[in-house]
């Protein structure tokens, strides 16, 4: 069972790298902001293959495991896009719940694709994510002095679906490879799909602007990340992806917190309500 401490630390390492990244963006378009987090983590993630020293099995990696690695890299560099540009368009603690819900299409597809049995309190906790995070979203106003903002919803949606592929594609590509390892060679993918974007959008004019601090919270966002995931697919490898995915997706108290702290946000009560129906959603799928 110490898959579960690993599960812990990913929710905890996930939950300040929202925050982390919101500073970040500030001023960096969000594609940028994604490639450049991405090269930190790729250089933690590979750091970390060789201090477990298993960079001499890459050669017996079957060619179906880098597929499915490949594909969660893909998906995983999808949802990163669109997380951070829903987060350059909306506040923390309205994107977070909706990319947190994830967790439901995920079950769905570890029940379809991997055979993994869903309980009732499964179910009991798939409803209370899915009604606490619909309370948890409205209507964002625009502030005073700058215009509506919108299409964050979308983004964050589309991230949700992305980041739902990137789990089970993640579990099918970890099952016979070291989990470092696997996040190092899927770190690979998604940066070279980052900066492919970064360059179609033409965002690489905006290197010579960038701040120290954003360079600062770029660089510390990309290092939480590296260690959500190395906790995240080590807990993956030994535990099954339906109880994991939910306590992963704890890092919403992390980040609703955080976001109240350090960004000023505020919940109102509706969204409180939304809050505890999606802890005790997470809890369910615990038991």
């Amino acid at each position: 069972m110490f898959w579960i401490l690993f599960a812990l630390g990913s929710a905890f390492f996930a939950g300040i790298t929202a925050i982390l990244a919101k500073i970040g963006i500030a001023q960096v378009g969000s594609t940028l902001a994604t490639a450049l987090r991405t090269v930190v983590v790729l250089a933690f993630s590979w750091l970390m293959v060789f201090v477990a020293g298993s960079q001499d099995t890459i050669g017996q990696i079957s060619a179906h495991t880098l597929l499915f690695l490949a594909l969660s890299g893909v998906s995983t560099g999808a949802s990163w896009l669109c997380y951070f540009k829903a987060l350059q368009l909306g506040d923390v603690n309205k994107v977070a719940p909706i990319d947190k819900s994830s967790t439901v299409l995920t079950i769905l597809l570890a029940f379809l694709l991997l055979r993994e049995p869903v309980s009732g309190a499964q179910l009991l906790g798939v409803a209370g994510i899915g009604v606490g995070t619909l309370l948890m979203v409205a209507r964002q106003p625009a502030r005073a002095g700058e215009p509506p903002r919108r299409g964050w919803l979308v983004w964050a949606i589309l991230s949700a679906l992305f980041a739902s592929l990137t789990s089970i594609f993640g579990k099918i590509g970890v099952q016979t490879v070291e989990s470092n390892l696997g996040t190092a060679i899927r770190t690979v993918v998604v940066l070279a799909m980052a900066w492919v974007m970064v360059f179609v959008t033409g965002e690489q004019r905006q290197l010579p602007g960038i701040s120290r601090r954003s360079w600062l919270f770029l660089g510390l966002s990309g290092m939480t990340t590296g260690l959500s995931w190395l906790c995240y697919y080590r807990a993956l490898q030994d535990g099954p992806a339906s109880i994991v995915v939910p306590i992963d997706k704890l890092s919403i108290v992390v980040t609703i917190a955080f976001s109240a702290l350090v960004l000023k946000e505020k919940l109102s009560r509706r969204a409180v309500v939304g809050l505890v129906l999606i802890l005790a959603g997470t809890g369910a799928m615990l038991v």
